[in-house]
């Protein structure tokens, strides 16, 4: 109820101020977590099958998309198809030497190869000695 009030309401004011909507999405599972940090939180279940009985409750709801580890693209798009957006953080270039507490994670040209839509990457340009120059290796790692 809370997911489709939100689409409502972020619709309405989109028309209202004659702007496109925006993208709404929902997070589903933190990549931090494992199965068995979900039983540590008294959650059952698989990661992945969580993630999809959220996915499909924010599809349900009418959200654009969700946000998933990038070790959820492929099962994500071919539930729900291409224009389900995913929004992936955990990724980690392959010159980057620490995951920290991201303990699903993927390289930038893997999440783009299994079709995400956005990649967040976050520490392995925040904690570069040269922040630009990590920027420009994730890019290249891209292409």
């Amino acid at each position: 109820a809370a997911m489709q009030a939100t689409v409502a309401a972020v619709s309405q004011e989109a028309k209202k101020h004659h702007l496109f909507k925006p993208i709404v999405i929902a997070v589903t599972i933190l990549t931090s977590l494992q199965d068995e940090d979900l039983r540590a939180l008294g959650l059952t279940g698989r990661v992945h099958d969580n993630v999809m009985r959220l996915a499909t409750l924010a599809k349900e709801a009418g959200l654009d998309g969700i946000v998933c580890s990038p070790q959820e693209i492929k099962m994500i798009k071919d539930a729900f198809g291409d224009r389900f957006v995913t929004v992936t953080p955990g990724i980690r270039p392959a010159w980057a030497s620490e995951q920290a507490d991201q303990k699903r994670v993927e390289t930038p040209r893997r999440a783009i190869a299994d079709g995400t839509d956005f990649i967040v990457v976050g520490r392995p340009i925040l904690k570069a000695k040269k922040p630009v120059k990590a920027v420009r290796q994730i890019l290249e790692e891209m292409q």
